[in-house]
């Protein structure tokens, strides 16, 4: 079954054969699917050390290689930040037969993903993400500023996502109690200046062994946001008291520790409608962190606001 309506389709076979003909001094390399619960991309594994990834959704080339050369420069310059390995760009494939869009190869990392590896009751884990987080926030920006449209800059900006959300999850979520909580989420103000972010610190994108924290993938979002928006690992990847140890490592304000909820619930809030049938990992995640935030829930962040403070509406 397709997680997206406009899915491109893509097996060993095919792979195989781009390999061969485009990289040839890799001809010979064995080429396996790999079953994770990516959404973005196929991934299949070339030989030892190398992966491919493969967009499913796409229908321009010149967009989608400009979009993986944008990806490729960011991981390079998260590989220089990182104090975990990080896979290193290698290649740019083109299209070809059975395939209509260019396609990238890193480095393969050792580790499991954290769907695979669950970190959230180790002590050890929480602070490796802490000194993470913390080495990406001390890097300067050079001037940089949020400029996407996802996750990262003004929370009301997602309203029309999130009632569409709401409106898909009337049958799976208590519907009424999760817009309360948007409601309050979304008037959060602005109180830190952008900071360097991976972007989407989420529990496919860490990789874990013996509750450490060894790697981190899909650097390719890495750049300046709201500093709160890779706290969204601590609703994805942390119980209670390891939320904690990680709150007092980074020494989170009560604002910007809120900030990180909201921008949690806006991704959690779409895992779990949308791929129900189509990726029950990704959608019993998503519950899990939404569960995790209603139980939190009130957070006290009235005494760090300004009296009528809100960010937008």
């Amino acid at each position: 079954m397709t997680m997206h309506a406009d899915q491109l389709h893509v097996d060993a076979p095919t792979v195989r054969r781009l390999v061969h003909a485009q990289f040839p001094h890799w001809r010979g390399l064995p080429v396996v699917e790999l079953r994770t619960p990516a959404t973005v991309n196929a991934i299949f594994r070339i030989g030892e050390d190398l992966t491919a990834r493969f967009p499913l959704v796409g229908d321009d080339p010149v967009q989608v290689r400009a979009a993986l050369q944008a990806e490729a420069e960011a991981a390079r310059e998260l590989s220089g930040t990182s104090c975990v390995p990080v896979p290193e760009p290698v290649a740019i494939g083109a299209p070809g037969p059975g395939y209509p869009l260019p396609w990238s190869v890193q480095t393969w990392l050792p580790g499991h993903d954290g769907t695979v590896e669950d970190p959230a009751g180790s002590d050890a884990f929480a602070l490796d993400l802490a000194r993470l987080i913390a080495a990406l926030r001390a890097q300067d920006t050079r001037g940089r500023r949020f400029s996407g449209s996802g996750r990262g800059g003004h929370l009301p900006d997602h309203d029309p996502w999130l009632e569409t959300c709401f409106r898909h999850s009337e049958d799976v979520l208590d519907v009424r109690l999760l817009r309360e909580v948007w409601t309050q989420l979304r008037t959060l103000p602005v109180v830190d200046p952008d900071a360097m972010c991976h972007g989407d610190l989420i529990p496919p994108n860490v990789l874990v062994d013996g509750g450490r924290l060894v790697g981190v993938l899909d650097g390719g979002g890495y750049g300046p946001a709201d500093p709160a928006l890779d706290l969204v690992s601590a609703w994805h990847l942390l119980d209670v008291p390891r939320r904690e140890l990680l709150r007092d490592a980074l020494g989170c304000g009560d604002v910007q520790w809120a900030r990180g909820m909201a921008w949690a619930f806006q991704q959690a809030m779409g895992l779990v409608w949308y791929y129900r049938d189509t990726n029950p990992t990704m959608s019993r995640w998503g519950r899990r962190t939404l569960d995790r935030i209603v139980d939190a829930w009130p957070l006290d962040t009235t005494k760090a606001l300004p009296a009528g403070a809100v960010e937008g509406l």
